[in-house]
């Protein structure tokens, strides 16, 4: 994507300006603008909808990498809770009951307002089009994928929302609105989202028509989710209310089964007929940034590091706005905060590990850390299986000298005042918890800086799982900071990431037909729940390359992996080696409402406190009411609409 948008500016010409869709209100904006341009006759041209598409693409980066939606999506999970540093936009997610998760608070506002623009902008390609004359239906079909892919996101975040954006249903609205209603989650699917995502799937190309951009493939997934989402809402199995009110009664007249079915046969026809995605030979090279936009990787928030403008962002510091790609640094603790000494005996004021802009490092902000329960549980096996080694940094090595001002040091003294040289491990996150490990009781004591604990022999200060705290916890690699021109020193890792922010891979396809599976489909030879879930498991077998020690690692564990694997596979399972495979990349809250199971994966987790001297495990406990299953709808909107204050009201899920 990144030639095409080189020839367009977009966010400039277009982007902004159609945001006169449902509570937005845009009219200052449009009087700023040329009118004219953004009425329907400028998407009645080859250049308008090469434009408006060009818009959607760019348009992911103001969800996908968004700091705070990507809490959103982690915090109060499983998998994450918020950090040492965090502001309320994380307390708030965590429901521990230390700020009020209302309209006010909901971080969820990003999705809502994108969304909705990029809805109306591709309402305006379909609607239009065909009159430019010589347009392919595979290239509307990429307005219809985004379409529904938006819609997707939102039914499953806020509950039914609105098709008529104020000029009728679908279609384009050029003028701000300021009334509205909401449609019912059976209607946005049945109207919006499936027949989007099957046109799509029948007039979409094999291989993407740019780099990066939406195939057939593609389409079966997303499709195949909604259908697995859909029937899970039909089925209702702990009678999570919805909202607008309405029978769970598709209006189609099929059933949960029917829907399951369809996932799964879609889903295995995306399997069978990939295109040119594929399974990576291991889960390092999934995630490995100088491999980025992969063969399994089928759609994603594209970044450049060339250019400002074709990024999106600055290069060299960002604030972590709408548009900046720094998800990655919200789960980075502070390591700038271990200290060595340059003398045996001396004093620890010596920063080792410098901020750099390297896959490992980055720019830390510690608003968001993971539970003990995830290291230690959920990434139980971490010797046949690479994942853990694949999603976490657990090594922090020395790296001093690429900074000019102490580039003459040549070694320092750390744990048991020990020597260590450039690149050799200053703190090491220990994979399991050992005995024989000393940790400091004051903060006069610590000389590690961050409470890091020492072992007799050790030159690198160790962490133990059970240690795990809002302060000091394993860094995100698989999102982290990748650049080409750090040259020989830190680089630029004050600069929001320039690295794709991936939506979706080539292996969900084998998790929803595995899910679908196991809630009943009929499946095929050699593609039952336990086949289809061994692939994933047998590739994550395969290692070659140790992070934590910084090494080749030719290993292949895939039979071990299998063999391990229970003969039968459950809900609770796949919700396993989902957060095994998908572990921070923004997925787990919407596998825990879709299954209805964030309550009982989630409802507790454990961790260390805040402070450098805080080792004690402590437990907390979330109440996750069952109408937090609907996040609310943004207040700030709500209170722009020209309404009743009762019909206001009515707009806003239950409970807020």
């Amino acid at each position: 994507m990144i030639i095409e948008m080189k020839k367009f500016n977009i966010k400039a010409a277009i982007g902004t300006v159609l945001m006169a869709a449902f509570l937005l209100s845009c009219s200052d904006i449009l009087d700023e603008q040329p009118r004219s341009k953004y009425e329907p006759s400028y998407f009645r041209t080859n250049a308008g909808v090469q434009a408006g598409l060009i818009s959607l693409y760019e348009n992911l980066r103001d969800i996908y990498g968004q700091a705070y939606y990507y809490n959103t999506l982690e915090t109060g999970t499983d998998e994450y809770t918020y950090a040492e540093s965090a502001d309320d936009n994380f307390k708030v997610m965590d429901m521990t009951g230390l700020v009020e998760l209302n309209g006010d608070e909901s971080r969820s506002d990003v999705l809502w307002g994108a969304c909705l623009k990029n809805i109306n902008t591709a309402n305006g390609i379909i609607e239009n089009a065909e009159a430019a004359g010589s347009l392919s239906e595979a290239l509307i079909s990429e307005a219809r994928f985004f379409r529904a892919f938006d819609y997707f996101q939102l039914v499953q975040t806020f509950g039914g929302v609105p098709l008529d954006l104020g000029s009728g249903e679908l279609k384009f609205n050029s003028n701000p609105v300021s009334v509205t209603t909401r449609n019912t989650v059976p209607e946005v699917y049945t109207r919006a989202i499936f027949p989007g995502l099957k046109t799509a799937v029948e007039n979409l190309p094999t291989v993407g028509r740019v780099k990066g951009g939406v195939t057939q493939t593609l389409a079966r997934l997303i499709l195949s989710k909604a259908y697995l989402t859909y029937a899970w809402w039909l089925e209702n199995p702990n009678n999570i209310a919805t909202y607008p009110e309405t029978d769970r009664v598709d209006p189609d007249g099929h059933d949960a089964a029917w829907y399951y079915q369809q996932a799964y046969e879609v889903a295995s026809k995306g399997i069978a007929e990939p295109g040119d995605f594929h399974l990576m030979e291991t889960y390092y090279d999934v995630h490995l940034g100088s491999n980025d936009r992969n063969a399994e990787v089928m759609f994603y928030a594209d970044r450049d590091e060339s250019s400002e403008e074709y990024n999106g962002s600055s290069l060299t510091y960002s604030g972590a706005g709408t548009g900046d790609n720094c998800a990655v640094w919200m789960v980075t603790w502070n390591y700038t905060n271990i200290r060595s000494t340059t003398t045996s005996g001396g004093d620890y004021t010596f920063s080792s590990v410098q901020r750099e802009a390297v896959q490992e490092y980055g720019r830390p902000w510690t608003r968001m850390a993971p539970t003990i329960g995830a290291i230690k549980n959920t990434f139980s096996d971490k010797t046949n299986d690479s994942r853990y080694d694949g999603t976490f940094v657990t090594t922090y090595t020395s790296n001093w000298q690429k900074n000019p001002d102490s580039k003459d040091v040549e070694e320092v003294y750390n744990a048991n005042d020990l020597s260590v040289g450039m690149n050799q491990p200053i703190l090491t996150f220990l994979p399991e918890d050992i005995d024989g490990i000393t940790y400091p009781n004051t903060n006069a004591e610590d000389i590690s800086g961050c409470g890091a604990g020492i072992i007799a022999g050790r030159s690198d200060y160790v962490i133990a799982p059970s240690a795990i705290s809002r302060l000091r916890y394993p860094g995100l690699w698989k999102l982290g900071t990748y650049r080409t021109d750090n040259g020989d020193g830190l680089g630029s890792p004050n600069g929001a990431s320039t690295r794709p922010f991936n939506i979706a891979k080539f292996s969900e396809l084998y998790f929803i037909a595995a899910e679908a599976a196991v809630k009943g489909a009929s499946t095929a030879n050699g593609m039952t729940a336990r086949q289809l879930i061994n692939e994933i498991r047998g590739r994550a077998g395969k290692w070659r390359y140790d992070n934590h020690n910084r090494t080749e690692k030719i290993q292949d564990n895939s039979q071990a992996m299998k063999d391990a694997t229970p003969e039968t596979i459950t809900i609770d399972y796949i919700l396993e080696e989902r957060s095994r495979e998908y572990f921070g990349e923004g997925y787990r809250w919407f596998d825990l409402i879709r299954t209805q199971k964030w309550e009982q994966v989630a409802s507790t987790y454990q961790i260390c406190g805040r402070g450098r001297g805080d080792h004690e495990i402590e437990t907390f406990n979330r109440t996750i009411e069952k109408y937090y299953y609907l996040r609310p709808i943004p207040q700030g909107e709500l209170d722009k609409m020209e309404m009743t204050q009762a019909e206001k009201d009515a707009l806003q899920n239950p409970g807020y």
